[in-house]
């Protein structure tokens, strides 16, 4: 604001010079500062009112907003915070397909001491030492006679511990209240499951985290308080897992395996409804992971996944179907099976001689190693390895838990003719069950690529084409005769018509070369044939039939009756009845009189 004069010469000089009275233009020019100065500060009232109008209609908006929400909301009781808990522990549920729990949160209690508080510090000691049999007495009282102010003892006790530990009754023991991570179901699915354990730890709070399996791979939905704590639901049926790990024991611990491993997979979904790693382990006292030795001989070690094994003539169907789906064959072609193959040094031989030549579909039910090389012949190594690559069997699979990733295919160093040979009836590459497992989803599917998911799916998710539909359903009929005519005729069940192929790898040694008594043995079925809904993997590590007065190694002595007797098992669960297979009539003309 620009103040005016109040006595402005110009004008005083004027006004005596005219013979009037000076001071009116003093008394006019106060009067108009005056009323300058009144609606200026007006105009900065005005403004504040508005400014405290906006205020209060903006904090009765908030009030009015979160008085709604509360009203339209689910009532709950209080929880009292303790001070200072900042640390975030809740975390989701993990349930199956049909929503029964598998992992979900147990209120626990830590246990720690503040010496300075404790009265009788030997006798505390003694009382913990017995309660806690893997705590030492001299050990605790040495920690409770020091100048330490604060000392854990146990990050989470049972409730009967709490008790005992009351009971002694001394003040310098304190409790805090935590989460801990609880699998009611113990061994079922650990490996599925994996396990949890603490990060951050706070005195009345504790952060859980996972550590293996889906509760490391999906640690960040399972902990992220946006997701409303909606349980992560899996495409596991727990009662189809509890039967199938049930039969995989036994069949296990009947032929003297080492491990064993199943996968029943859904081939339109990719779902896993069931996937076993024996040995196993409980999740809720998970083992620490081993720091020599074999890995596969921890009970962590997932072999579903992670066991990359040469799986045997499991692999020779592919390489019939490649060549049908080429035109380089079919079903009925003839294939010179007279052996050895000789490959300059080497020699591929067949179990069994089974004459100078087969037709296709024999060179599958009697799994000859010789014709399938020599189809390999013609498919040639570019066209093997694009296909192999196509069908997802060159790289690690994108199955949900994170030991997946580790499970990256072993290829030959150098891709020989040799290579393409061997690798057409499952030698020279090795792969995870859960690689053959998609594989054979593909064949029963009619001829489109799965991808295997531990989630559970709204309905199909297929990929693209990787064999024909006519392929893929002589293909079937193949291994259909396998199981009816072949070297899996243990692994027939009554009205679910299995087919599937048999496989037995010699196992290799870690300083190379392979043993002579210790295979890896493999069964991959689909069932019902004629009518494909599952694909199911039996694998056992070193396998062998005592049974009878001659050792049996192979998959049809092994894995095929396991096989079979799971089947039988989880087939009703899955909501299969039995049928009868339709049948063929061939030969038959109609003749008119």
């Amino acid at each position: 604001m620009i103040r005016t004069p109040l006595r402005p010469l110009a004008r005083i000089l004027e006004a005596r010079a005219k013979g009037e009275n000076p001071d009116t233009i003093e008394r006019e020019n106060i009067r108009i500062r005056h009323e300058q100065m009144r609606d200026h500060a007006r105009q900065r009232a005005e403004g504040r009112l508005l400014v405290l109008g906006l205020f209060f209609v903006i904090a009765f908006g908030i009030v009015g907003a979160r008085m709604g929400l509360l009203a339209t909301s689910e009532p709950m009781e209080p929880r009292a915070e303790a001070p200072g808990a900042r640390i975030h522990a809740s975390r989701a549920d993990i349930v199956d397909r049909q929503g029964r729990l598998l992992a979900t949160n147990f209120e626990t209690h830590s246990l720690y001491a503040q010496p300075p508080q404790m009265i009788d510090p030997v006798q505390a000691a003694q009382g913990l030492a017995r309660i806690f049999p893997d705590l030492e007495a001299e050990d605790l009282l040495e920690d409770f006679t020091s100048k330490r102010k604060f000392i854990w003892i146990k990050r989470k006790i049972s409730p009967e511990q709490m008790q005992a530990v009351h009971d002694i009754g001394d003040p310098g023991l304190l409790f805090g209240s935590r989460d801990m991570r609880l699998y009611p179901n113990g061994r079922l699915a650990a490996h599925i499951m994996g396990g949890a354990s603490y990060g951050r730890e706070g005195v009345h709070a504790a952060e859980v985290i996972g550590v293996a399996g889906v509760e490391k791979y999906f640690d960040d939905y399972l902990r992220d308080p946006a997701n409303g704590n909606a349980p992560l639901e899996l495409s596991l049926d727990l009662t189809v897992q509890a039967a199938a790990e049930r039969v995989l024991q036994g069949g296990m611990k009947l032929m003297n395996a080492k491990g064993a491993t199943s996968i029943l997979m859904d081939i339109y979904t990719g779902e896993v409804l069931s996937v076993v790693s024996l040995p196993s382990f409980d999740p809720n006292n998970r083992p620490r992971p081993a720091t020599k030795g074999d890995a596969s001989d921890s009970p962590l070690f997932n072999r579903s996944v992670q066991g990359v094994y040469e799986l045997g003539s499991t692999f020779k169907i592919f390489t019939v179907a490649q060549a049908m789906d080429l035109g380089l064959a079919n079903p009925g072609t003839l294939v010179d099976t007279k052996g050895p193959l000789r490959w300059g040094k080497f020699r591929i031989r067949d179990f069994r001689n089974y004459g100078d030549r087969l037709t296709v579909s024999k060179i599958i039910e009697k799994s000859s190693n010789i014709g399938t090389a020599r189809l390999a012949q013609q498919i040639g190594t570019d066209r093997q390895r694009a296909f192999l690559k196509k069908l997802g069997m060159l790289e690690a699979t994108d199955f949900e838990i994170v030991e997946a990733g580790t499970g990256k295919p072993l290829l030959p160093k150098n891709w020989s003719e040799l290579s393409t040979m061997t690798i057409s009836y499952g030698h020279g590459l090795s792969t995870s069950p859960m690689h053959l497992a998609a594989g054979y989803a593909a064949i029963a599917n009619g001829g489109l690529k799965v991808q295997p998911t531990i989630l559970k799916q709204d309905g199909p998710r297929l990929g693209e084409r990787v064999f024909s539909e006519a392929t893929t359903a002589a293909a079937r009929k193949m291994l259909r005769r396998v199981v009816t005519d072949g070297t899996a005729s243990f692994g027939d069940v009554a009205g679910y018509a299995v087919g599937g192929k048999t496989g037995t790898a010699d196992k290799p040694r870690p300083q190379g070369g392979y043993y002579e008594d210790k295979v890896i043995a493999t069964f991959a079925s689909i069932f019902p044939s004629h009518d494909p809904r599952y694909v199911l993997i039996v694998t056992l590590d070193e396998p062998v039939d005592t049974i009878s007065d001659e050792p049996r190694r192979t998959a049809g002595w092994t894995a095929v009756p396991v096989a079979a007797e799971m089947i039988k098992r989880v087939a009703p669960l899955l909501g299969l009845r039995p049928s009868v297979e339709p049948v063929e009539l061939t030969d038959i003309s109609l003749e008119q009189n």
